[in-house]
């Protein structure tokens, strides 16, 4: 059974209303990781809607924490804003309402190409709107309980001033790390750290809880039962600990259903991008791999199991093991392990599965093709003589056009050097010797008569280079040399077959009468 299928039978156990919460402090560029507990909390929603579930998913915005540091890509004047909400330092670009809005809006829009459209919440909203109010003064009132189990929790050390809400300065514009003087609902009195007294009403957006409390606040104020979240939260002495007691014995709240899940970690090459210098992000991800690839490469791995990202070469692993997955769903019979990847290739579905295997075009053969012509009808054009294509369901140019774009954005950002080429347009100066122009001319009439498919290109060059005696490696490199100046490149028979033959022949004969000249003085 998948696990998200085991998740829903046990929170269905408990009770068949559920609400899965699920968020991000929007602080700069999200990373690809963070799609993992997005798409997480996603698989048990899709889970439990299934068995008929009364359920709910919500994405908390955590719009209202400091900016912490200047990280490096915000300029100089970013340092004036250090301490403040991220709701209320200005846009970096100038187009969005808040820093929070500009890094979490392209993040959102990302989700909600995988399916993922989950009720919105802004915290910083809900503290304008007082709804932080009776859980905030819940917690000052039990301000020594709290900081006892702060205590046993986490085994550091509480100041004997420890009180669990910072005062919002209107002076500086900052959560105030000054001196509480005292508390009276609805009022918090305090001197901030740049010298302004004043009073802060809980009801309203002038201060907030610690992380640690707040998480627990809001479990109880939207009725969470389910949330995934990171394992470092998980650990003993951690976030999710401390918030139980929290829950349990500050505010009297039945803690959530933990989905506690392994980072996503960054391997191989091609793990920053070409041109911003910045690392994989979530919406980086999303432009290599089209939506159900990128749900399907999380939704395999149960939660407890790291996942391995590679941006680089590994990309062409993930889109095969999905095909395969796919081919497998709409073949026959599975065995049991196998199941489980159909399960997961069920739920990675935006807006569930076609009733027949949808168009495949492998992913390698698309890095050649759109490195060979560079627009999406010319592409359609190849794939219907390459891939004998006689004609397509609009859904199927649909899902070509995203894999084709896809393949674009991964060339152009993240993919390796080995596999980026071009088709030069005119024949390049290389060196070569007689064995070179005798291969050629044997390739070059074999191929005039040659019906145009890869494999019998490939067969027919290889082929040729025996019975020329120029050994397999240096007739392949002779061939890609005069067509995109390297001594390597893609699987030649299909690379060839999607050029035009004319194109082919003529530029095989144009190296020919090149190299003649020294092939003669050798």
């Amino acid at each position: 059974m998948h696990w998200a299928d085991v998740i829903a039978k046990d929170l269905l156990a408990r009770s068949n209303t559920q609400l899965i919460s699920t968020g991000i402090t929007p602080s700069g560029y999200i990373h690809v990781g963070s799609l993992r507990e997005a798409i997480t909390a996603q698989a048990v929603f899709k889970a439990l809607k299934q068995q008929k579930a009364d359920v709910k998913l919500i994405y908390m915005v955590d719009s209202f924490d400091p900016l912490r540091k200047r990280y490096a890509f915000l300029p100089e004047s970013y340092d004036a804003e250090i301490g403040k909400v991220i709701s209320e330092i200005p846009c970096p670009c100038g187009q969005h309402s808040s820093y929070a809005e500009h890094f979490i809006k392209p993040f959102l829009d990302s989700i909600a190409e995988l399916g993922i459209e989950p009720e919105i919440h802004w915290t910083h909203k809900h503290y304008e709107q007082g709804d932080f109010a009776s859980a905030i003064d819940t917690i000052i009132q039990k301000r020594e309980l709290v900081a006892t189990i702060l205590r046993e929790v986490t085994g550091r050390d509480v100041p004997e001033d420890f009180f669990p809400y910072s005062p919002k300065c209107p002076k500086c514009g900052k959560l105030s790390n000054g001196k509480v003087l005292g508390y009276e609902f609805p009022y918090v009195r305090y001197v901030c750290h740049c010298g302004e007294e004043g009073k802060a009403d809980v009801r309203k957006a002038d201060g907030k809880l610690p992380w640690r409390l707040e998480w627990a606040a809001k479990w109880k104020i939207f009725g969470v039962t389910c949330e995934p979240f990171g394992k470092d939260h998980a650990a003993a002495g951690g976030s999710y600990d401390t918030g139980v007691r929290f829950a349990n014995e500050v505010l009297m709240n039945e803690p959530p259903f933990p989905i506690p899940y392994e980072f996503v970690q960054l391997k191989g090459k091609g793990q920053i991008h070409k041109s911003t210098g910045s690392t994989v992000t979530g919406v980086d991800a999303l432009r290599i791999t089209p939506p159900p690839v990128l749900n399907y490469n999380f939704l395999r791995y149960n939660p407890d199991r790291h996942i391995d990202y590679d941006s680089g070469l590994g990309v062409l692993d993930v889109v095969d093991d999905y095909d395969r997955a796919e081919k497998l769903f709409y073949g026959g019979e599975v065995d049991e392990k196998e199941r489980d990847l159909l399960r997961a290739y069920e739920i990675a579905q935006p807006k569930g599965p076609r009733e027949h295997l949808p168009l495949q075009i492998p992913y390698r053969h698309l890095v050649q093709v759109v490195q060979i012509v560079d627009d999406f009808q010319r592409v359609l054009d190849i794939l219907k003589r390459t891939e004998n294509i006689a004609s397509m369901e609009e859904r199927d140019i649909e899902l070509l056009r995203q894999r084709v774009e896809c393949v674009r954005f991964w060339l152009a950002g993240f993919a390796p050097d080995e596999v980026r080429f071009s088709i030069l347009k005119t024949l390049p100066n290389v060196q070569l010797g007689e064995a070179d122009v005798n291969f050629l001319r044997c390739i070059y009439s074999s191929l005039k008569v040659l019906d145009w498919n890869g494999d019998k290109i490939h067969d027919t060059v290889y082929e040729s280079t025996k019975s020329c005696a120029i050994g397999a490696k240096s007739g392949f490199q002779c061939l890609y040399q005069i067509f995109i100046d390297r001594k390597q490149g893609p699987r030649l028979g299909y690379f060839l077959s999607t050029l035009d033959k004319e194109f082919v022949l003529n530029r095989i004969e144009e190296a020919i009468r090149s190299a003649i000249p020294s092939s003669q003085d050798t």
